[in-house]
């Protein structure tokens, strides 16, 4: 592919959480691949730097223009350094992608304060750090997109009690519709991706050990009978989402949500 000719061709790209705890497509990696393809230039960021050594591979296989960067997104001031590396890297911002989070099992009861805390800040707090500190540099230029990465469980019940990571996600929604409306005149467009029960690394690392006791096999084919479709997406459907909505060619979508999740937040049970 000529990445200059791409959907996102010279477009400079913040995405967080751009890592993967294991083999395969996380939302991340593949946001991350996804961009690079289409001749975006990605400032590549997680706060763990091995976990993006797959992404980087990945995306250097086909030359893609990538530059990593270690940052905890829930801390303001290396918020304020990761924003200044990437302008003093590439120039500007044009695109940030939200995509720092990741849930807790339980109730209000079950859950503790501090871990209901912790998703909040994980899952919510990010998105208003990053779009603090990098929505100046799109206002002062007239133009920007912004893509955040909520879930299905931010809508309704996607089949665990995780009342923080819901609660959290569907902040994201809300705070992305707010932001939208006051910045549209200034020509940044906020948008929002809701995947559903995907099939990512997480699932298997974390998800299984969690609610299953282990038992990935088990709880893969419980999300699989809750989704329509006959399939379960990965990482790359959502990334595909995160790509039309960064791009120029959703130059009039602003304040939105696309779900992407097979069909199962249509389902009334």
């Amino acid at each position: 592919m000529n990445h200059s000719q791409g959907r996102l061709a010279n477009k400079v790209a913040i995405i967080t959480g751009a890592g993967c705890v294991g083999p395969g497509w996380g939302n991340g990696r593949a946001i991350a691949m996804r961009f690079a393809q289409e001749g975006a230039r990605v400032f590549a960021v997680d706060k763990d730097m091995d976990a993006m050594t797959d992404t980087l591979a990945l995306i250097k296989e086909f030359n893609g223009d990538v530059t990593p960067y270690t940052c905890d997104v829930t801390d303001s001031k290396a918020i304020q350094e990761l924003v200044a590396a990437c302008v003093k890297q590439y120039g500007t911002v044009d695109i940030l992608v939200n995509n720092v989070g990741g849930p807790v099992r339980g109730g209000p009861i079950e859950l503790s304060e501090e871990n209901w805390d912790a998703q909040i800040n994980i899952n919510l707090k990010t998105v208003f750090l990053m779009c603090k500190y990098v929505m100046p540099i799109m206002e002062a230029k007239g133009a920007g997109s912004i893509v955040n990465i909520s879930s299905t469980s931010g809508i309704r019940f996607s089949g665990a009690p995780q009342v923080g990571y819901a609660a959290a996600k569907a902040g994201v929604i809300q705070f992305g519709r707010v932001v939208a409306v006051e910045y549209a005149k200034k020509g940044i467009r906020v948008n929002s991706v809701l995947p559903g029960l995907l099939h990512t690394p997480l699932v298997e690392a974390v998800l299984a050990g969690a609610q299953a006791g282990g038992d990935a096999e088990g709880l893969l084919k419980r999300r699989q009978a809750r989704i329509p479709m006959s399939f379960m997406g990965d990482g790359r459907d959502t990334a595909n989402a995160v790509l039309f909505l960064a791009s120029d060619e959703a130059r009039f979508i602003t304040g939105t949500e696309l779900v992407v999740d097979g069909g199962m937040s249509a389902k009334c049970d």
